[in-house]
């Protein structure tokens, strides 16, 4: 009687022994919430009552598992099921333990069951992110990602501090355990899909994010930062972003605990003698489409030096007589109100884009006052949160928090030293990053301290060019600048030539993000993602996947003789030909080749048959109109029919959240001797969109004098010796009409 009255509303009826339940399933003081057929939320609560409030990590427990059955096979022992899962649990009125707790599954095509209980621990996890590269010099420890081979991960959010009304709050001691357990095999992109659905989609960035950063920790005047724009323009080299650093706000605080031996990291107020109109600077690089970002410290508040002071304690209410300055408390609402406030203001209404929390104190004070939750992850929601307001798309920059915190993009890395161990130590960090749902990361390029070997930062652009953002930043040093121009000609030709690509390939970057929102597939992701059943897949630490169609395997070693010349081997996945972007050589999949690079090139192949959009470059790479669409298609095998959908929207706001953004499919397909590229009429609409666009189509490995048909009707084709094949011109017409090329 006693289990019929807890169980009776979850009931619903009896089939060949087997009983279907609702979902969640309550067994006495447990409950378990199956959140998909991958992922089940296992509670124990002492007093029967279970917890609904969100986490930083857990927003939402809807359940799309509909599958869930249940079926006593004896007093206190139950077996519950999905298609995926099967746990068999003992309710003897304790916790969870490793006797009353046991989960069965398959582990991709293994044979065997696996077997999971709660003292099982990983022993082949694919590895994830970490907060910081602070002063680190080469490879160091990760913390864990959510994709292992072993076939399962264990997110424990027990104990950790609840939101409520979207403030951190203490939970009832009495809830004992809360895990979530991804069970998955191989099938690594349901558990990223499964982490969406109980954390929240990654959130799409404002698309100027995506685009070129320069920063450098320097005392700049406005004339100076007019001079680095102009610069920019002179050398050719695109900009999206400008970072003011520290020496934007004034440095005479007396009181405070201070950083590095000063108090001059935290400042809120202009340094009006370097900058004397800041409002004025702030829009002309705005109206030039170069977004103004500012760096702060906050670990001790606003202080009396500060301008905003006096109003920032009138809001507060504090007695500064008797209690003196307050001290930052991140875990009172009103303090954060009214710092939020005053803090930034005055910045955010001359046209400041977002700020650079560059949270550096957890040597020091690492948890919000009262209680057990570190600064980090509970700051960047706070300042995300902040920066989402009037429409716009939230925009953080910090390092990484841990679970959940992809919900604020984007994460750097932090202040690496510069040398070819930690290069190489990046590259694996950023695709693993993706594993753990740090999906964009943005890397001081060619390091912070020191690093003034050429070749390395040439390299390290590379790099850059597959990273969510191409930012440069460096410490404060004389010798050290890390303008591209500055580091010899050679050197310069070839990161002039990254740049260039960062915004050829921006509408095919932006349309990976918008994949990484839908389908939680980080942007750089390791081979395995895609090909989990080939054991290569797990053996290439130094390459990664950029996108669904690029392969990047950057140099990571100085080369040798006057073209600084590398030879190192790569892996190519089957399925399709793979080719050199820079050289146009096809190479075969499914095999391991060898590869040499001048310093102008590196290992960057795209696969074949596939249409990879590009634009026209431009020096403001995010924020151009794309009234003119490049369509680069290689080669695909005989009989393949692949196609990829161009993503668009406003960059901005949030409105792509409510539809509104564009999409356009296009096709290759090989029939016999011909081929055809179609370009699909545009569907949907945004604020600012082209209404007329104009086609490019660019088709490498194609001969000169090939037949060319537009709609049905012939046309001349012109070749293109870069590109080595021939290129098919289509004027500006509506967007959402049909544009068929048949070559052959």
């Amino acid at each position: 009687m006693k289990h019929f009255n807890k169980l009776l509303f979850l009931l619903v009826f009896l089939l060949s022994g087997r009983v279907l339940w609702a979902n969640p399933v309550i067994i006495g003081n447990s409950r378990f919430t199956f959140i998909t057929d991958q992922l089940v939320r296992m509670e124990y609560a002492q007093n029967g009552h279970f917890l609904d409030d969100p986490t930083l990590f857990a927003i939402d427990r809807s359940t799309e598992c509909k599958d869930v059955k249940v079926e006593e096979k004896s007093k206190d022992h139950y077996v519950l099921s999905t298609p995926v899962m099967r746990i068999e649990y003992y309710a003897d009125g304790f916790p969870f333990g490793q006797t009353n707790l046991h989960v069965y599954f398959k582990n991709g095509e293994e044979a065997k069951e696996k077997h999971w209980y709660i003292a099982s621990r990983q022993s082949k996890n694919l590895l994830g992110a970490l907060t910081t590269l602070d002063e680190v010099d080469g490879p160091v420890d990760r913390q864990e990602g959510l994709l292992s081979r072993d076939g399962w991960y264990l997110i424990n959010d027990t104990g950790k501090e609840v939101l409520r009304d979207g403030w951190v709050s203490a939970r009832d001691k009495d809830h004992v355990q809360d895990l979530y357990l991804f069970v998955y095999g191989n099938d690594y992109k349901s558990a990223l899909r499964s982490l969406r659905v109980v954390s929240g989609p990654a959130p799409m960035p404002r698309k100027y994010v995506h685009g070129s950063w320069y920063c450098r920790w320097w005392n700049y005047t406005d004339d100076d930062y007019r001079q680095l724009v102009r610069e920019y323009k002179e050398h050719d080299f695109p900009l999206d972003i400008m970072v003011f650093d520290m020496g934007w706000h004034t440095q005479n605080a007396t009181v405070g605990t201070g950083h590095a031996g000063t108090r001059g990291w935290t400042g809120y107020s202009w340094n009006r003698k370097l900058i004397k109109d800041p409002a004025k600077l702030i829009q002309d690089l705005k109206d030039d489409h170069v977004y103004v970002v500012l760096n702060e410290h906050p670990h001790d508040g606003l202080r009396p030096h500060d301008d905003a002071y006096p109003m920032f304690i009138r809001d507060l209410g504090a007695d500064t007589l008797k209690n003196g300055v307050p001290l930052f408390d991140a875990g009172n609402p009103e303090y954060m109100k009214a710092f939020m406030k005053h803090a930034h203001q005055e910045s955010d209404q001359m046209g400041v884009a977002f700020w650079w929390l560059d949270w550096q104190q957890d040597y020091l004070y690492p948890y919000v006052r009262g209680t057990s939750m570190r600064h980090l992850p509970w700051l960047n929601k706070i300042y995300y949160d902040y920066s989402a307001r009037n429409n716009l798309r939230g925009a953080g920059f910090s390092r990484w928090a841990g679970w959940g915190d992809h919900r604020h993009p984007i994460q750097f890395s932090g202040d690496a030293v510069a040398n070819w161990e930690l290069l190489r130590f990046e590259i694996d960090l950023t695709t693993t990053s993706g594993n753990a749902g740090c999906f964009f990361w943005a890397h001081d390029l060619g390091g912070f301290y020191g690093g003034d070997d050429a070749e390395l930062y040439t390299r390290w652009t590379q790099f850059g060019l597959l990273n969510s953002s191409l930012r440069i930043h460096s410490v404060y040093d004389e010798k050290l600048d890390r303008r591209p121009w500055l580091w010899g000609d050679k050197e310069e030709e070839a990161m002039k030539r990254i740049y260039h690509l960062r915004s050829q390939l921006m509408p095919y970057i932006y349309s990976s993000v918008h994949q990484c929102y839908e389908d939680m597939i980080p942007l750089n992701r390791g081979l395995y993602l895609e090909y989990p059943s080939d054991e290569k897949a797990y053996q290439c630490p130094g390459e990664f996947l950029f996108g669904d169609l690029l392969l990047g395997a950057p140099v990571t070693m100085p080369g040798e003789g006057e073209q600084k010349l590398v030879s190192q081997e790569v892996w190519l996945p089957g399925g399709e030909n793979w080719y050199h972007f820079f050289t146009g050589k096809a190479y075969q999949g499914g095999r391991t080749v060898t590869v040499e690079s001048p310093l102008d090139e590196f290992p960057l192949f795209v696969k074949g048959g596939s249409p990879l959009p590009m634009q026209p470059y431009t020096e403001r790479m995010c924020s151009t109109p794309l009234t003119e669409l490049i369509v680069r298609c290689y080669p695909g095998s005989e009989g393949c029919n692949h196609s990829y959908t161009l993503y668009e929207d406003d960059g901005i706001t949030t409105a792509y959240q409510q539809g509104e953004s564009a999409s356009t499919l296009m096709n290759y397909r090989k029939e016999g001797e011909q081929t055809f590229v179609t370009i699909h009429p545009a569907k949907g609409s945004y604020k600012g969109q082209p209404q007329k666009r104009a086609y490019r189509i660019e088709l490498p490995g194609i001969q000169a004098g090939t037949k060319v048909k537009v709609n049905g009707k012939s046309v001349k084709a012109v070749w293109d010796k870069t590109i080595g094949g021939i290129v098919v011109s289509v004027k500006s017409d509506d967007i959402r009409k049909k544009v068929e090329v048949q070559i052959g």
